[in-house]
């Protein structure tokens, strides 16, 4: 049966191929040194593949470099094979012999055409679905034709139709043609073969995915596989990349044969080929998966990458330089000012991590003697000032120097947890102040300038809190703006118009002494603190020196407004310094 012509040549290709593949140096196929390490080797790889891939080289010999290209990486990418070669000159530990698989199924053999002809032949061993192509200088033949007497035959075979190079017939196509989904995924192993996952990929489960993907601020390139679709080249470009994202992306795989209603429930269950997604954050608040459709090229994988970084900073201009960093919340504000046109990765990798910690911004800056930027008080690019959210300012760093991504994240994010911190205290100390503020307007400190309007002639009852600590001035704040707010604190007086009939007082007697010594000589020294009822007109008090809390100064309160509580005369006017 005559093959057509174009098959004819593809065989051809690789029958040349397959019989000079001993005789070619892997190391100087791949142009690295023996030395070179399994990512040194990864990368010639990559590069060489994707220059002789005839999907995209249609130029003469393209091909057979192709499958040169393939083949001494088969080798080198397998530490076996490697040692082998290294040692024998044969991936197969068998020096100076065939390294076939003789008896078996799916082996290959190459001999001379009997006969002294000059013919060769180029076949497996046997097996189901064998086919056998014959060359002579007529044309391709299959086994049973006839031919001249030169030339040399290719018989492919074995079980389940498999290659020598460990793909089925189809799939040598596959790898000279593509076919594959995104310029090759499919075909792609075919080129690498198969020698388990990667341990540096990350196994990602359900549950570390809902751990530590969801949400959690970082970006994920997730590679979504089955063991039969395991690729190798695939595998490596995800390394690759993840590596030059250091930092800022991580890497995982899933395996969806372990986990299908996982895979399912996520629409990433891969059926033909693997699928890669990125988790993303571009579009909101809330991560996304995004599926990478494009060439299986390092370089396109890193642009698809770094476009859905999250988007958390805010761009800012000189012009507007002057903003509400806290953006009318209580989160603090950071903003990086560098000479890049647009928001550099490392930044937006940290929007990310802090988006709901902190507000972003960033600034694009020519010269730092701009008086803008004078004016903030830096003197060096890249630099990030930090705003508590009181808008107070600071440089937190000026003169940024990146070693690497990684590095440059663990470095500033250290830099903004202490930020963080700073602001917290700086809030806790604000509140603090406030509620004092807020409970010496309700209970103001009794002083000679206030004394006649609180507890003067228009007060028919004075309750002054006296304290010696400011431990106790605390508890009695507490307890009298509680009080203070009571119904019976607000009944009205017909002799003292529209004020209150009780009015209500702090006194610090450690600074006023001689103010509880009109009550009593003994000043009561020996309490920290006192409860005071005060009839400034009729010159009269009572004393309550119990425990104080908040339910006993109201029973108090209540008893003295009853008439329960006798009251005393001082022993002199009550005076203030």
């Amino acid at each position: 049966m005559k093959i057509r012509r174009p098959s004819l040549v593809i065989l051809w290709l690789l029958c040349l191929s397959a019989l000079e593949a001993r005789s070619i140096d892997p190391y100087k196929v791949l142009g690295v040194e023996k030395n070179a390490s399994q990512r040194e080797i990864q990368k010639a790889f990559h590069k060489l593949s994707l220059q002789y891939h005839p999907d995209k080289n249609k130029n003469k010999g393209a091909q057979e470099k192709f499958s040169e290209i393939n083949n001494a990486y088969e080798i080198l990418s397998d530490e076996e094979k490697k040692k082998n070669y290294d040692l024998y000159g044969d991936a197969k530990g068998n020096p100076g012999f065939d390294a076939g698989n003789p008896g078996g199924h799916g082996g290959y053999s190459y001999a001379g055409n009997p006969g002294g002809h000059g013919g060769y032949s180029y076949f497996t061993n046997g097996g189901p679905g064998e086919t056998h192509f014959s060359f002579r200088p007529g044309g391709w033949q299959s086994a049973g034709g006839q031919g001249a007497s030169q030339g040399f035959s290719y018989h492919f075979g074995g079980s389940g139709g498999q290659s020598p190079f460990n793909f089925g017939f189809d799939d040598i196509f596959a790898s000279m043609f593509g076919g594959g989904r995104f310029g090759g995924f499919e075909s792609a192993r075919s080129q690498s073969g198969s020698k388990g996952p990667s341990k540096s990929i990350r196994s990602i489960n359900s549950q570390v995915f809902r751990k530590e993907v969801v949400n959690k601020g970082m970006t994920w390139l997730l590679l979504f596989e089955t063991p039969t679709l395991m690729n190798n080249h695939l595998e490596s470009v995800v390394e690759e990349v993840g590596h030059s994202f250091e930092g800022v992306v991580k890497v995982g795989r899933v395996n969806c044969e372990s986990e299908p209603s996982f895979c399912k429930d996520l629409g990433t269950y891969p059926r033909k080929v693997p699928r890669l997604f990125v988790y993303a954050y571009k579009h909101g608040d809330s991560g996304s998966l995004v599926e990478y459709k494009g060439d299986l090229v390092a370089k396109d994988l890193r642009t698809f990458c770094r476009e859905n970084l999250p988007r958390f900073s805010k761009r800012v201009d000189l012009n507007h330089l002057e903003f509400s960093f806290g953006d009318g919340d209580s989160l603090p504000g950071v903003m990086l000012l560098s000479s890049k046109k647009d928001t550099p990765t490392i930044w937006r990798a940290l929007s990310g991590l802090y988006h709901k910690r902190f507000n972003f911004y960033d600034l694009q800056v020519h010269d730092v003697s701009d008086p803008a930027i004078r004016k903030l008080g830096i003197n060096a690019l890249p630099a990030i000032v930090g705003s508590l959210s009181n808008g107070e300012k600071h440089i937190l760093k000026a003169g940024i120097s990146v070693k690497d991504t990684n590095t440059a994240i663990n470095e500033l994010s250290a830099l903004l947890d202490s930020f963080e911190r700073q602001n917290k205290k700086s809030d806790s100390s604000r509140a603090r102040k406030a509620q004092t503020e807020s409970v010496n307007e309700q209970i103001p400190l009794l002083k000679g300038a206030n004394f006649d309007d609180l507890c003067g002639q228009s007060s028919p009852l004075c309750i002054i809190g006296a304290f010696r600590s400011s431990r106790a001035r605390k508890e009695l704040e507490s307890i009298l703006s509680v009080v203070s707010k009571k119904s019976f604190s607000r009944k009205r007086s017909s002799s003292s118009g529209n004020r209150d009939s009780i009015s209500y007082a702090l006194l610090d007697a450690s600074k006023q002494p001689a103010f509880l010594n009109a009550f009593d000589k003994s000043g009561y020294k020996s309490n920290d603190k006192v409860l005071v009822a005060y009839k400034h007109r009729k010159g009269k008090f009572a004393i309550y020196a119990k425990e104080l809390n908040t339910e006993q100064v109201e029973q108090f309160i209540s008893s003295v407004l009853n008439g329960d509580v006798p009251f005393t005369k001082t022993r002199q006017p009550p005076k203030l310094s």
